[in-house]
């Protein structure tokens, strides 16, 4: 008979993907987890198997939560291009020197691991892309509005916006000058127009 779990998976899952989104996937080990998940070793491998298998399932918990977050962003701004000034400017400010800048969890695995493992590569791959499509629907939706130009090719300027976003994720990890940032995300809005 399969005894029950003496612990909340999610709440063990959301205290496994704070270690590794402060720590990194390599950083961390079993020791950190178990110490942060308040579980023991035996029971990580029996609910989770090994580390990747554990970072695998933080990996989806976190694009899903980040991904219902975009949109749910995304929909609350009154024009299209407010929404993806709001979307960039979040970046920004997630590493605008008031606490620590952990990143994205998916932008960070897309730089540590997904060069080296093709699970990795897939997941980070299937997250840009839900992105892309969350920014094309937003600049479709502008367009039908009115707001932004019929010319407009939604599904390029989205593939930018996310390459963007990408690039901004990851430039924010290094404290750039504020300006520098802001004035890139203000160029880029101008495809908007």
């Amino acid at each position: 008979m399969v005894r029950p779990r003496e612990f909340d998976e999610q709440q063990a899952l959301s205290a496994a993907m704070q270690v590794f989104w402060e720590k990194g996937y390599e950083a961390t080990s079993i020791s950190d987890l178990t110490a942060s998940m308040g579980i023991q070793r035996p029971s990580l491998y029996a609910a989770f198997g090994g580390k990747k298998e554990l970072f695998e399932a933080v990996l989806h918990k976190y694009t899903q939560i980040s991904l219902t977050y975009t949109q749910n962003l995304l929909k609350s701004a009154s024009t299209a291009r407010e929404a993806v000034q709001i979307y960039l400017q979040g970046i920004i400010k997630g590493g605008d020197g008031g606490g620590p800048n952990f990143g994205c969890l998916c932008m960070n695995t897309m730089v540590e691991l997904a060069p080296h493992d093709q699970s990795f590569a897939h997941l980070t791959k299937s997250y840009q892309l839900r992105i892309t499509e969350l920014l094309q629907q937003t600049i479709e939706d502008g367009i039908r509005k009115g707001e932004l130009a019929s010319s407009l090719n939604a599904v390029t300027v989205a593939r930018a916006l996310t390459v963007t976003a990408v690039g901004l994720a990851v430039t924010m990890k290094s404290a750039p000058e504020q300006a520098y940032v802001e004035n890139a995300v203000a160029e880029m809005l101008t495809l908007l127009i």
